[in-house]
């Protein structure tokens, strides 16, 4: 019903395709219960928008960086770096819309340089640590640890139910595909 609900609200000439409908197949398949916040790589936590408001549990999981995924005051988490203001927290936000038409990708290189640079404990948020969180986190396996998007999903579903919609499905698949060529093009080179 999600994915056909989102389809049709677009147009109702819109489809998805295959590529698309294989990863929601796979996010689908045995992933675990939702919770709050899960630790999904070691020092990365990807959470919700209670997890990022509580600063007395950031501070007891010691958390040290926090990118915020959904930074903004309609319909996002508005925190922001202010917010953290008294903790010893570093702060990153990527001002995003978790809907099908919202170009994430450009966001994937800083976010995912953010996450590279963090030595210590992150969590990566959003409104529900399931779509724009997760797409970011996604796409910094894929760019940073050589991870293919169905490795990358793999990785993640296991420790964290996670939903990206459908156009950023679309979006990681192009990355995936981009980076797949990159390698080909590296190692051809050598």
């Amino acid at each position: 019903m999600g994915i056909l609900w989102q389809v049709q609200s677009l147009d109702k000439h819109s489809f998805l395709p295959a590529a698309e409908i294989k990863l929601e197949k796979i996010l689908n398949r045995g992933s675990v219960a939702y919770t709050h916040v899960n630790e999904v790589w070691p020092n990365v936590y990807i959470g919700d928008e209670d997890t990022a408001k509580d600063r007395y549990n950031l501070q007891r999981m010691g958390i040290t960086h926090i990118l915020n995924a959904a930074e903004g005051t309609w319909n996002n988490v508005d925190t922001g770096a202010d917010y953290y203001s008294d903790m010893d927290v570093v702060y990153h936000g990527v001002v995003a819309e978790d809907v099908p038409s919202f170009n994430l990708r450009q966001h994937f290189y800083s976010a995912g340089e953010f996450i590279q640079k963090t030595l210590n404990k992150l969590l990566v948020h959003c409104v529900m640590g399931r779509s724009r969180s997760a797409t970011l986190f996604l796409a910094y396996l894929m760019i940073y640890e050589d991870m293919t998007v169905v490795e990358a999903i793999e990785q993640v579903k296991t420790r964290r139910r996670i939903i990206p919609n459908w156009g950023f499905l679309k979006q990681l698949r192009e990355l995936d595909q981009e980076l797949q060529e990159k390698r080909k093009g590296g190692a051809t080179e050598s």
